[in-house]
């Protein structure tokens, strides 16, 4: 190993320690902001994709949150729980499931709108850099799941 060689497998040089610590970084600034919504991480990314479309079939939830219905699941009982949302059979297919806002889930929206400026205030980023940022995760996601022979659908649409 030559001193231009990075040492690939020094801690700070993994890519998966990287996220990780992003992740749970990020999460963490998020705990506090949610925390008068009554709302978990997980459960606000399920709030959005309702606030996108309501109501939408499980199947499709998980899809555009990218979490398998087993762990979506428990997040939408609780959220049904806190009045937010309401499961039905589908009236086109019974044997899937509809998730649909209640009154109190489309009003808390509104509410929830000063959440993405408190975030960025937080994490002292421009709006430009979290673009950045965010194409780059997106790319990183793509690829990993290409490797993994798993694209999901809409992965690479644009979070905020």
């Amino acid at each position: 190993m030559t001193a231009e060689t990075p040492n690939l497998l020094q801690l700070e040089e993994q890519v998966c320690f990287a996220l990780a610590i992003a992740s749970r970084s990020v999460n963490a600034i998020y705990r506090p902001i949610l925390e008068p919504y009554g709302l978990t991480h997980p459960q606000y990314l399920v709030m959005l994709a309702l606030w996108e479309h309501s109501p939408r079939s499980i199947k499709d939830l998980g899809s555009a949150i990218q979490l398998e219905p087993g762990t979506l699941s428990p997040l939408v009982k609780r959220l049904e729980a806190a009045g937010l949302v309401r499961r039905a059979r589908s009236s086109i297919d019974e044997r899937m499931l509809d998730i649909s806002l209640t009154e109190t889930g489309v009003a808390l929206r509104a509410e929830a709108e000063s959440i993405p400026p408190r975030i960025i205030d937080q994490l002292g980023l421009s709006l430009d850099e979290l673009a950045l940022l965010r194409s780059a995760l997106w790319r990183v996601i793509d690829a990993a799941q290409s490797a993994a022979g798993e694209r999901i659908p809409g992965s690479a649409t644009a979070l905020s």
